[in-house]
């Protein structure tokens, strides 16, 4: 369906303002980061001269060096492992054939509906009696059971809606399940398995309550954690807090800027017909 002109202005008119309005508390963090901290306030105001030294401060005070290492280790190491999981699964709930296959996909579903907050307390008990709270295995096993459970749900539909003569002509090239998937499937599902990752980081790199009610050694604390601990030390100081939260949400920023045009295909990718 092709637009006209006037409904093509309307609509970036209203993409455009939602899209300001959205920008509008970002710009206001970064510019408070800038600005000098004997000028900063807790309102929006465009400063009068910059402050780059805002963010070194932040960061050697906070202590942020070790802090975002161990946000790297905990979400790189979940991403890659709920990936492979999740592409692999996928790929079996959606073109192989077994006995309970629907009940055991429902079962993995049940991942997705129950909120980290209904089960934190058990599961810290059993981390607990294993000898893995202060440990990145108690951040990381729990990220990666609740990805995986998206991460099915969402490969599952694309791998379904990939035409079943591609999956033939593999088959008639000698390729076994496994080279099929990787070589043949994956490539044709990179923005899916793209957006997946970029989701996967950002909610990993983000969790909050599971490193409070997990960790008490410093050794293990991740960055936004280590961020809430950073604002109760300058709660008046909002160049410095400002520096810090940009730090902290800087790597998904990147991120986005860098697989933003493959994340887009992958939301708004449909099925793929025949």
């Amino acid at each position: 369906m092709r637009l006209s002109r006037p409904e093509a202005i309307v609509n970036y008119a209203v993409l455009g303002l939602f899209a300001l309005i959205s920008l509008i508390p970002i710009v206001g963090v970064v510019l408070t980061a800038l600005t000098p901290a004997d000028q900063a306030t807790a309102s929006f105001a465009i400063p009068r001269s910059l402050d780059f030294g805002n963010f070194v401060q932040a960061w050697n005070q906070g202590r942020f060096s070790q802090y975002m290492l161990s946000s790297v280790i905990v979400t790189v190491t979940t991403v890659v492992v709920a990936a492979v999981f999740s592409i692999l699964a996928g790929f079996a709930f959606a073109r192989m054939r077994f006995a309970g296959r629907n009940v055991l996909f429902y079962l993995m579903l049940i991942g997705m509906f129950i909120p980290l907050e209904a089960y934190i307390i058990p599961l810290y008990f059993e981390m607990r009696d294993v000898g893995l709270t202060d440990t990145y295995a108690a951040l990381i096993l729990p990220q990666i059971a609740q990805s995986v459970a998206f991460g099915i749900f969402w490969m599952r539909g694309f791998f379904a809606a990939i035409p079943s003569s591609l999956i033939e002509a593999a088959r008639l090239d000698g390729a076994g399940d496994m080279r099929t998937l990787w070589q043949v499937l994956v490539p044709v599902v990179r923005p899916a398995v793209i957006t997946m990752v970029m989701l996967t980081f950002m909610w990993t790199w983000n969790d909050f309550l599971l490193s409070l009610v997990m960790i008490t050694s410093e050794s293990f604390r991740t960055a936004p954690l280590a961020l809430s601990f950073f604002q109760s030390q300058f709660v008046t100081q909002y160049a410095l807090l400002s520096a810090a939260a940009t730090i902290v949400a800087l790597p998904l920023i990147i991120l986005y800027a860098i697989l933003q045009r493959y994340f887009i295909r992958g939301m708004l990718a449909g099925a793929i017909k025949e």
